[in-house]
This record gives structure tokens, C-alpha cells and sequence, in this order.
């Protein structure tokens, strides 16, 4: 299997995180606990748009020069990390989002990186 030039990366990334979550999804349906399938599209909703705010962060970053784009890519960081914290102790408090199923969402961008490890190994 070919795997997708550099610039076609992040479109990639950003394409199989959804597949991974439907996956997921679709692998959880079946056991009819609909308490872990909210988690796993709950964690997967978070994790994937984490990580969708980090690529645009990063590439701000790249794009801008200075130590202004440095201190607003730190300050970014402290607030991106912040908010997640916020969404996930608003989850397991209040919502009682099932805490397996939220690890297996939240573990969808891991599951892409080790995916795409993989790929670009087997080349």
C-alpha cells in the first residue's frame, strides 16, 4: 500500500481519525451498551478536534516568525490543554460519560499515529 505524500499528510490524518471512530463506533453497536458507545464517540470528538487544534496551532506557528508566534503558540498550548481538561472533567462528572469508552475515543488519534508508524515502517 502506497502511503500519501507529505503535503497530503494532515488531510490524511484528519480522513482516518473519522474512519477509526466509525470503526470504533461500529464495533461497539453490537454489544448494545449505548453508555460506552457515547463514550467512545465522545472521547473520539474530543481527541480528534485536540488534535485538529494542534495542527492549526502548528502551523501558525510555522508560518509566523518570531518570539511572538513562540509565546502565542505556548499560550495556545496552556489553553488547548486547559479546555480539553474542562470537557473531560465536564464528561466524567457531570455527563457520566463511561470511562472505558471514553478512553477508547480519546485513544483514536494514538490509534492513526501508530497506524501511520506503521505504514511508513513496511515501506
Amino acid at each position: 500500500m502506497m502511503t500519501a505524500p507529505l503535503e497530503h499528510l494532515a488531510a490524511t490524518l484528519h480522513r482516518r481519525n473519522w474512519l477509526i471512530l466509525g470503526i470504533l463506533l461500529a464495533i461497539s453497536l453490537p454489544f448494545g451498551n449505548g453508555r460506552v458507545s457515547a463514550g467512545i464517540v465522545a472521547g473520539g470528538l474530543v481527541a480528534i478536534a485536540g488534535f485538529a487544534w494542534l495542527q492549526r496551532s502548528l502551523k501558525r506557528l510555522l508560518t509566523e516568525t518570531g518570539q511572538a508566534a513562540q509565546t502565542r503558540y505556548q499560550f495556545g498550548y496552556v489553553v488547548r490543554l486547559l479546555a480539553i481538561g474542562c470537557v473531560l472533567a465536564i464528561l466524567i462528572a457531570i455527563v457520566k460519560i463511561h470511562p472505558a469508552g471514553l478512553v477508547l475515543g480519546l485513544s483514536v488519534v494514538v490509534i492513526n499515529l501508530l497506524w501511520l508508524a506503521f505504514q511508513r515502517a513496511l515501506q
